[in-house]
């Protein structure tokens, strides 16, 4: 049967064309039940002995996959017009949808309503597409109801005008939330509904009545998006992507290219709802009402009852009604419900506004962690039966999420995650709902987890389909490979690698060797991503023959490249050497075997090569890094340190750095338009405002107008009485920089290829493809630049390329991330129970704020605000951030401190105590549980001689 589709679509050069497409309905469409005696048995899915079949609507698909994720959800038909719709809105629930249809345990069976001819409805003239389709499900529920008269058939929907449609046609129809009550035998199923509007109307209509009391509003509406684009275009609005400050919830900035500087939004009422990482438009305030970023640090007890006044406290009876309660945060901290918190001197001021409307939620479909917010009366529980609770995520950043649970008493001490689904005007926070439990508070495993998730970091194993690419272990060197004409054979080289100790995962090794010409040639190799990979065939590790991608030059003595060849390679490392290994080697002059007189010549160049970059104005920054010991059995840490740098790390480094720029060169001009390269942009100059600022306090005068005249201010900022001070203004300067990012040649200009830190004009990442996956894409592109294979056809294809590329690049920025998450996670193990005294000769101040600062501990790695009232009583009102004010002098009363932001000081107006940037100060350090089950590191000023010998490290 034929019928046909008209529709009309916008070209790219903006023609409207009007398309008619044949459309074939045929009758040998299978139902995918073994009930249905038509069905082609190789098409059975759905299991006979189901209780019903469920039918899926699209509103259902897109917004209740935690739902349908659950084990209790089976014996789904999915129509192809949701698929199709799915398709088209919403990537990230598509591929979920994907993987339940292909599960075989939860049986999510495709029912192809389009092409049957007793299923397809064509539009009516003036039906909307979404009507049709809407009808389109209905149509499949009451062809499967006809099917199979004996099997209950329930469209689950949370359009309560298709419900009421679909039960005028004689077909049972059920919203998620009727279905979750319905099902006794799995209680937790009403928790994963999402809390839409639909299901919001419907639980107010099972309340009875009224429904819930009537709340004041407490935000502005956002402007309809049609208003928000206008306002942008004629500059009224400005977009940009929300950051919300670590330090101060209640403070965010946007970057917009309309505004020179920075945006402020300084407290809940400017945010209006935004949340990190948002799109959004912004209202620029009267220019009298700017200010500039926050003085004041807030305390520990600010922080928590801000946290425990969050608003809201709505309690479900078991009679279904509503008790609310509603505090107004503002009484704890002007900041949060509306008063802004910020700087009002015109030294400080920068543009402020406002948010007014929502570009695009950054909301997480994987969800937050967090915890259930304590009841507020001390010693009570959550008790049985459904209740409104407050679920407290453990990154501050985002707010309080409201959700409805029966499992309240079950998830009091738990780790759990939670989505978002709205949030309303007349809600302090947004409204969620439960998607699964991690495990236990404090818990090793579970905090671990909930950083990986947090990171957005996939755990999941690899498929039977990846497992079947890898070699079988163990693995050997074949015939073919070894008798590979375009391979070279290189055993016989005095090959070693340097890395970390208990490094499995050896993805360099490293030669060099004199030639007949007095000339030198070094080597680098790099390896060709389960675990029989990364820890056996693709890890160069010593004794034993492995495949290799080899970057050899001939160089002088003196270090200048006369000639670069890559080759594919066999290689036997000589030694598997961690760096303080070769550094022994290195020093011991005794020594005199092939690697160690190798290891000495490659230090040796290496040096010259980093002086010559420095010499282009390559920046030597620096970062706090941490090293753990860790106990064999327990898996947690002993003892904990920086992580000692030494000339073995800057010779890999500089191996590392000559290999990615010749490989970064050789695929561009091989592939102009198509290289993967990395670049690391310029900072702007209001990004070093904070390294200025800081070294001006000390007497040191900063050049950043480029990376030369930076290096050679940072080089020059040596205090000769303070060994460490040069390297806290490296670790300033460090965070001063953009971040790096991977990009593709074709998108941008040569000028713009240039890496800032570097002081290279190409550069690229090829030397640990085991690790990395732009280090992969990049080899593939090199091989083809040698002859060695074709270029990936994806390469060619720009916007698949960028795709690639901006997940490159997030997958990169998530793994930093987490890679710090866990050093703070293994730090709060280590203080866990104890109390620590900070060495006062080396701890610094690394900011000064209007009532505290922020403090460095070296030896920990340890970075975290501390206040200058150690009782956390200094609120704001007892700061003075320009002339002194008079002494309040009551016994108790709260101390008084008076901020010089540009001296960089704080004192109190007594003279009791002063503060500048990098000064030298004592502090306790240890572990605190905050409002929401929040484990964070307490530092407090105190003197040395406060606590026991037994409790004095550093």
């Amino acid at each position: 049967m034929l019928q046909s589709k008209t529709f009309v679509k916008k070209t790219k050069r903006g023609k409207i064309l009007k398309v008619v497409r044949e459309h074939y309905l045929r009758e040998d469409i299978y139902s995918g039940s073994p009930l249905d005696p038509e069905c082609d048995p190789a098409s059975f899915k759905l299991s006979p002995d189901a209780q019903r079949y469920i039918v899926l609507d699209t509103n259902v698909a897109l917004h209740q996959m935690d739902f349908l994720e659950h084990a209790a959800v089976t014996d789904v038909v999915v129509p192809a017009i949701v698929l199709e719709e799915v398709r088209a809105r919403n990537q990230s629930v598509f591929q979920r949808l994907k993987a339940l249809t292909a599960s075989d345990f939860k049986r999510f069976y495709v029912f192809a309503n389009e092409n049957h001819k007793d299923t397809y409805v064509k539009q009516d003239p003036g039906e909307s597409p979404n009507d049709r389709n809407d009808r389109a499900i209905r149509r499949a529920a009451e062809w499967y109801s006809q099917r199979m008269p004996g099997k209950p058939i329930l469209l689950l929907t949370d359009d309560a005008g298709n419900r009421t449609k679909a039960i005028e046609a004689g077909v049972e129809a059920m919203s998620c939330a009727a279905y979750a009550r319905l099902r006794e035998d799995v209680p937790e199923l009403s928790d994963l509904v999402s809390a839409g509007l639909a299901t919001q109307a419907e639980q107010r209509e099972v309340g009875g009545g009224a429904g819930p009391k009537k709340k004041r509003r407490v935000f502005e509406d956002h402007k309809p998006l049609s208003e928000v684009t206008a306002g942008i275009k004629a500059g009224r609005y400005h977009q940009g992507t929300l950051r919300v400050s670590r330090f101060n919830p209640w403070e965010g900035y946007i970057a917009c290219q309309s505004v020179e500087q920075e945006i402020l939004l300084s407290g809940r009422g400017a945010l209006n709802r935004a949340m990190d990482g948002d799109v959004v438009a912004v209202e620029l305030l009267l220019e009298e009402q700017w200010r500039g970023p926050s003085a004041h640090l807030p305390t520990q007890a600010e922080l928590d009852a801000a946290d425990a006044s969050e608003g809201e406290e709505e309690v479900l009876g078991e009679d279904g009604g509503a008790h609310i309660a509603q505090v107004d945060p503002g009484e704890h901290y002007p900041g949060v419900a509306g008063a802004a918190g910020g700087d009002d001197t015109s030294a400080a001021r920068q543009p402020t506004g406002r948010v007014v409307g929502i570009i695009k939620r950054s909301w997480r479909t994987r969800g937050y962690c967090g915890s259930l917010q304590p009841p507020r009366v001390p010693g009570a529980s959550h008790g049985p039966g459904t209740a409104s609770v407050l679920v407290c995520p453990v990154e501050r950043r985002y707010p309080f999420v409201r959700i409805t649970t029966r499992q309240a008493a079950t998830l009091s001490d738990k780790r759990i995650v939670v989505a978002i689904d709205a949030w309303d005007t007349d809600s302090l926070y947004p409204t969620g709902h439960y998607v699964r439990t991690l495990g236990a508070i404090g818990d090793k495993e579970t905090e671990t987890e909930v950083l990986l998730l947090e990171n957005d970091i996939n755990t999941a194993p690899f498929t039977p389909a990846v497992h079947a690419c890898v070699p079988p272990l163990p693995w050997a060197l074949g015939e073919a490979e070894a008798a590979d004409p375009a391979r070279a054979d290189l055993r016989h080289l005095p090959v070693c690698s340097v890395d970390p100790p208990g490094c499995k995962d050896i993805d360099d090794a490293l030669h060099v060797r004199r030639l007949a010409g007095g000339n030198l040639e070094l080597g680098r190799r790099i390896d060709m991503l389960p675990k029989p990979l990364t820890e056996d065939i693709c890890s160069l590790r010593s004794g034993v023959d492995r495949l290799a991608f080899s970057a050899i030059w001939e160089v002088t003595p003196d270090a200048q490249i006369l000639s670069t060849r890559f080759t594919k390679s066999i290689i036997r490392s000589r030694e598997a050497l961690t760096y303080a290994e070769a550094q022994a080697r290195i020093d011991d002059e005794r020594l005199t075997d092939d690697v160690s007189c190798n290891l000495r010549e490659m230090n040796r160049l290496a040096k010259i090569l980093r002086a010559r970059r420095s010499e282009r104005g390559a920046l030597s920054l620096a970062s706090p890094e941490v090293k753990f010991e860790i106990d064999t059995e327990t898996h947690d840490p002993l003892d904990v340190g920086m992580y000692q740098l030494r000339d073995t790390n800057q010779m890999v480094e500089e191996m590392m750095l000559l290999a990615n720029c010749s490989v970064a060169e050789a695929t561009l001009g091989a592939f102009p338009a198509c290289s993967l390269l990395r670049r690391h942009p310029t900072p702007a100059p209001r990004q070093f405002e904070p390294l200025l600022r800081a070294a001006a306090a000390a007497g040191f005068a900063i050049d950043a107008s480029s990376s030369k005249t930076l290096a050679a201010s940072l080089d020059g900022a040596v205090r000769a009485s303070d060994p460490y001070f040069n390297k806290l203004v490296r670790i300033m300067a460090t965070r001063c920089m953009t971040q790096a990012v991977y990009f593709n040649s074709g998108e941008l200009s040569v000028p713009e290829y240039h890496h800032y830190g570097l002081a290279a004009p190409l550069y690229t990442h090829f030397t640990s493809p085991i690790r990395r996956y732009a280090d992969v894409v990049v080899h593939r592109v090199l091989m083809a630049a040698l002859g060695l294979a074709p270029l990936p056809g994806s390469m060619r294809d720009r916007p698949r390329v960028a795709d690639t590329v901006d997940n490159l690049n997030v997958r990169h920025k998530n793994a930093q991330l987490a890679g710090r998450a866990s050093v703070e996670l293994h730090t709060l193990i280590f203080f866990r129970g104890r109390t620590v005294v900070a060495d006062a000769r080396v701890t610094r101040v690394m900011r000064v704020r209007a009532n505290g600062l922020l403090v460095f501990v070296p030896k920990y790695g340890i970075e975290g605000p501390v206040h200058l009232d150690d009782a956390d009583r200094a609120g704001k009102e007892g700061v003075s951030s320009s002339a002194p004010a008079a002494v309040d002098s009551a016994p108790g009363a709260v101390p008084r401190f008076v901020y010089d932001e540009e001296k960089q000081t704080v004192s109190r107006e007594d003279g009791g105590v002063a503060y500048t940037i990098f000064d030298t100060c004592a502090v306790t350090i240890s572990v605190e549980e905050t409002a929401g089950n929040r484990r964070v590191l307490a530092l407090r000023l105190t003197d040395r001689a406060q606590l026991p010998d037994g409790e004095r490290m550093g």
